[in-house]
């Protein structure tokens, strides 16, 4: 078979066609890496000014309990006719995951516009998937005009290789935007080889976008990245048999979380306007709960997480274990309404969701804060992605130069947390059937 599909690669590489989707990948990298730096800085810069210099601007030394309430309020009613009339309605609802088709250039207006109504004003959810659909639609700008049925795969190559640019540096290093592009594709063989170039290249123009405009501009985009992280050591049998089952348990919250989020997409999807606003409020009052619990910034449980998420692997002695057991219930509980309702990504609360619930055990017999840590990075993002690869490097990229030793721990709980998940959404699904089938049945029998 190798020999057979060599040759096949090897005219495909050398084509004319391929070459200049290369060249194009390249030449749509800097475009697309410069309007995705110019929306993240803005909506870093709008994050800034809602959570932090308003409520200086009102005497307060931090957001009140209440700021979430008409904060999430606001972003509600700024979301609902953008999601119910604009075409693209806002991109895809997060619930869904970060796949589908490409975003068309006519509905990243609307993406753009959404993001920038939820993500700043405290919706819990991050900034990846609005940035795949800008990129994805810029890209396809560039093939606006050419023939999509002389090159099929021209669309999708070009779009996932925008999506790559525009995420090229989120996630603390490009080639965890790129490892993710193909990896969620769910391509293989010949067609895997095609694809990976692609988004490398991209991958890697967008990255050196970002940096050089960071320095000249002195903007900032919130990355998800950990400047200091605990000391790990080599993992043994006891964080072993603590990691283990604290992905299976991370897993099971995570499929509860996206359940929830399945159950108020549902929801909005009738009179979506009204009900985008109640979700929108139900999101505010989850983040109010959290500070009043916990009497600390509701800033913690709002928002994508990056920020909290870099505090907290810098200092985690300065949360109570009662404090993080709070994060996780109630900025879980608004990430999971938030994910079938509002617009946004679903992958960076989820980070610190595990972190939070892997610091918080840190402290059982043999396991560490390190340990701990290590393994809720890991098993969040295998479960909410279900991209085992992704999920590896992104826990190695996050942990730094902590990864080496962290590694053995980080891979076991990603394949953990993947097969829990999966098993657990299998067994909810085949639950859902069964229900829907028993309906059927019983208004048969009732005619």
């Amino acid at each position: 078979m190798a020999e057979q599909a060599a040759p096949g690669i090897r005219e495909l590489l050398h084509s004319p066609g391929y070459l200049r989707l290369l060249l194009v990948s390249a030449l749509v990298g800097v475009p697309v890496s410069l309007a995705a730096f110019g929306f993240v800085s803005l909506e870093h810069e709008l994050q800034h000014w809602v959570w932090e210099s308003a409520p200086e601007a009102l005497g307060y030394g931090r957001a009140p309990w209440w700021w979430p309430l008409p904060a999430l309020a606001l972003a509600g009613l700024l979301l609902a006719p953008i999601v119910t009339r604009m075409p693209g309605r806002g991109g895809h609802v997060p619930v869904h995951g970060l796949g589908g088709p490409p975003t068309l250039p006519v509905e990243v207006p609307s993406v753009v516009l959404a993001a920038l109504a939820a993500l700043p004003l405290g919706a819990v959810l991050g900034p990846e998937a609005p940035l795949m659909a800008l990129g994805s639609g810029l890209a396809l700008l560039a093939v606006g005009r050419a023939r999509p049925e002389a090159s099929p795969l021209l669309v999708p190559m070009l779009g996932a290789a925008g999506s790559t640019a525009a995420i090229s540096t989120i996630f603390g290093s490009p080639l965890v935007a790129a490892v993710l592009m193909i990896e969620a594709a769910g391509l293989g063989g010949p067609q895997l080889t095609l694809l990976l170039l692609p988004c490398l290249l991209s991958s890697g123009v967008g990255a050196l976008v970002f940096t050089g405009f960071g320095h000249w501009t002195g903007l900032t985009i919130g990355a998800l990245r950990l400047p200091e992280v605990p000391k790990a050591a080599l993992p043994d049998a006891a964080d072993f048999l603590w990691g283990v089952p604290l992905a299976m348990v991370i897993a099971v919250l995570m499929v509860a979380g996206q359940t929830l989020g399945q159950r108020f997409a549902a929801f909005t999807a009738q009179r979506t306007a009204v009900r985008t606003v109640i979700c929108a409020v139900l999101v505010g009052l989850c983040v109010t709960g959290y500070a009043v619990t916990t009497g600390r910034s509701p800033e913690e449980a709002a928002l994508s997480g990056q920020a909290t998420l870099g505090q907290l692997a810098a200092d985690p002695q300065a949360w109570s274990v009662g404090a993080l057991l709070a994060l996780v219930v109630f900025k879980g509980l608004g990430w999971g309404v938030a994910l079938g309702s509002l617009r946004g990504g679903p992958i960076f609360p989820a980070v610190l969701l595990g972190a939070a619930l892997g610091v918080a055990v840190g402290g059982l017999p043999g396991l560490g804060v390190a340990a701990g840590l290590a393994a809720g990075l890991a098993a969040s993002t295998a479960a909410v992605t279900r991209l085992p690869v992704t999920s590896t490097v992104l826990a190695a990229a996050l942990l730094g130069d902590q990864a080496a030793d962290s590694l053995p721990l980080v891979i076991v709980c990603v394949v953990v947390s993947f097969l829990t998940a999966t098993f657990v959404h299998r067994v909810a699904a085949d639950a859902s059937h069964g229900r829907s089938d028993s309906s059927r049945a019983a208004g048969g029998a009732a005619d």
